[in-house]
């Protein structure tokens, strides 16, 4: 760091009874009094460098034999002051950055310019100041930060603009630099070990940076975008450090929402902490994956715990729309503090980034076809073109189908936690899953573990909801331990349960190398369920069925029975069914009762108490 010495005399300034004075033989004969304080000075040193001391002097008549000067609203209080009043007396005094400013704005107030004395001490100081702060990267960054204290006389004197400018040029010049940045008198890798958080390499100036305030460091990652050279994940890394930095324990503001505010301060933190999280998500980036997706869900918990505008929540959801595949189910876990909201974590904006997932992921639409004859005449660029931008569309919808893929296993899990919360409605339990195109699940595992859950932390749950809650399951997508463990549930509705049987009997019966065409009434019945797997089972029409053996049978069979304390809770269900006798009227146990005889077996062991 940087240092300038005016003067060579030594320090004469004494106190005596709470009053400042220069040990001289010569009396003095000015009073000079700065917020509390008292100087006992000379006019003629102070006079010949102050032109506000000579006109205060002038507009006083000499009634005693000290003239006293008021000066109350001193920029700097009394250690300004001092610098200013050892210059004038040619009193040794050493300049920096962590005190230039006060002496600028003391100097600007006692009008110490060179039309009063050339040389004087305002030349001095803009002359250290251009040439050997603003040319540091430390000495840069703590004089913007010490403008803090005198914000209306550093802008009157371009201070505050002239420090940003400096150190948005210096990351400018060098913006990916690895281990340090401009040539300076402290290292920037010496910060880092300073700090709880370690930085990437490339982000040399972010430790730094995010000692400043929030209104300066705005300004300066203004100035540093509005250059054009850094690039986005580069900022989007500084911006990660300001926010570890500056939001570390917002959490102690989780239950304010809840309860009845009544210290002023606390209101005063909270107003802070959410013009801090308002300029952060302002500064954010627009190109997608510049933050990572955890760091833009950390701000939505900011935002939910600060109670943040409902445009910067929006902002937040679109963003993390983008790149949702990215997350975890930690992640999503965001606390509810409205007291509005019963629910322990707010689905409501994890709908939101659902719904915006589900628009940015929209497959694009495929290029026009092209007549064979027309494409063979006209091969020229265009064609290439158009060749080039199919290719892209078919990469696009690929990384599009990828990532609904990834986002329906995050919304399995993520349902898995949230479903034994016992204030979770059901209508947000299935909005969530439904959020999620269905071929976008391979399997239903994952979902149906969560369908238990809620069943099991909501009892109250009436016949038709429970129905409602399993109509998002698609059985012919349960793997075996997960349809032995839905035969014996017996939380489930029976025909979830019935469904579960019969796709798994059709599976079975298929597995076997010698099967082509699974039997008409199971091929039926699973028509019924779901047109699409009729079409599937039409493909198997070229041969006759092969008769299965017992064994195949026994591995059909493989579902195990339940205990008689299971079969009586399915012999309820059948009557819960308003009557057995029209249970046996629905299509599906038509179907049954038309099953062969040893499929048939297999079920029977269901109503059977042995």
């Amino acid at each position: 760091m940087k240092f300038m010495k005016l003067g060579s005399r030594p320090d004469t300034f004494i106190t005596t009874e709470a009053v400042r004075s220069v040990n001289s033989e010569v009396i003095s004969d000015l009073i000079v009094q700065v917020k509390g304080s008292r100087y006992l000075l000379h006019k003629f040193p102070l006079l010949s460098k102050c032109s506000r001391l000579q006109r205060l002097c002038s507009e006083i008549p000499e009634t005693s034999q000290h003239q006293i000067v008021q000066l109350p609203d001193f920029p700097g209080g009394i250690e300004a002051f001092e610098i200013c009043a050892k210059f004038c007396y040619g009193i040794t005094i050493t300049l920096s950055a962590y005190n230039i400013v006060a002496a600028r704005c003391a100097a600007e107030y006692l009008q110490m310019t060179e039309d009063v004395e050339k040389g004087n001490l305002i030349y001095k100081l803009e002359v250290f100041f251009n040439s050997c702060i603003l040319s540091g990267w430390k000495d840069s960054i703590v004089t913007l930060q010490t403008t803090k204290s005198f914000p209306l006389w550093s802008e009157d004197l371009v201070i505050t603009s002239r420090c940003i400018e400096a150190i948005a040029s210096k990351v400018l010049a060098n913006p990916n630099l690895s281990r340090r940045g401009p040539r300076d008198d402290i290292s920037c890798v010496e910060s880092d070990s300073r700090r709880h958080n370690k930085v990437s390499s490339k982000v040399w100036w972010a430790e730094d940076l995010a000692e400043l305030s929030i209104d300066l460091y705005w300004r300066s990652m203004i100035a540093i975008k509005s250059g054009g050279k850094v690039a986005a994940a580069v900022i989007g890394d500084a911006l990660r450090v300001y926010a570890s930095r500056w939001l570390p324990n917002i959490s102690k503001y989780a239950n304010v929402e809840k309860q009845i505010v009544h210290d002023p301060s606390e209101s005063d933190s909270i107003g802070k902490h959410r013009l801090l999280l308002e300029s952060i998500i302002s500064l954010l980036p627009a190109e997608k994956g510049a933050v990572s997706c955890s760091f833009l869900l950390k701000l939505v918990k900011a935002t939910n715990l600060l109670k943040g505008s409902c445009s910067s929540k929006m902002e937040l959801a679109r963003r993390v729309g983008l790149q949702l595949e990215d997350a975890s189910v930690n992640d999503l876990l965001i606390p509810c503090v409205s007291h509005t909201c019963d629910t322990i974590y707010d689905v409501d904006i994890v709908i939101t980034i659902l719904q915006q997932f589900m628009l940015q992921v929209q497959s694009p639409p495929t290029s026009p076809v092209t007549r064979k004859v027309d494409f063979e005449r006209r091969r020229s660029r265009s064609a290439e073109n158009i060749d080039l931008e199919f290719e892209e569309s078919r990469r696009s919808s690929s990384a599009s189908h990828s990532s609904k893929l990834k986002v329906a296993k995050l919304v399995d899990g993520y349902l898995q936690v949230i479903a034994s919360d016992t204030s979770l409605p059901l209508s947000k339990f299935i909005s969530i899953a439904e959020a999620i195109p269905e071929f976008a699940r391979l399997d239903h595992d994952d979902l149906y573990k969560a369908i238990d859950i809620y069943l099991k932390g909501h009892p109250g749950l009436n016949k038709s909801e429970r129905k409602r809650l399993c109509r998002i399951l698609d059985c012919k997508k349960l793997s075996m331990d997960i349809c032995m463990h839905a035969a014996q549930n017996e939380l489930l509705p029976l025909r979830v349960v019935v469904q579960v049987l019969f796709f798994e009997q059709a599976r079975s019966a298929m597995s076997g190398g010698h099967v082509t065409e699974l039997p008409s009434n199971i091929k039926a019945l699973l028509a019924n369920h779901h047109p699409q797997t009729a079409n599937t089972s039409a493909s198997f029409n070229k041969d006759k069925m092969t008769p299965l053996n017992d064994d195949q049978w026994s591995n059909a069979s493989a579902l195990k029975s339940p205990k008689s304390s299971n079969l009586s809770t399915l012999k309820m269900k059948l009557a819960e069914e308003d009557d057995l006798h029209e249970i046996g009227k629905s299509s599906r146990i038509k179907a049954l009762c038309l099953l062969p005889n040893r499929p048939k077996k297999m079920l029977s062991k269901l109503w059977s108490n042995k």
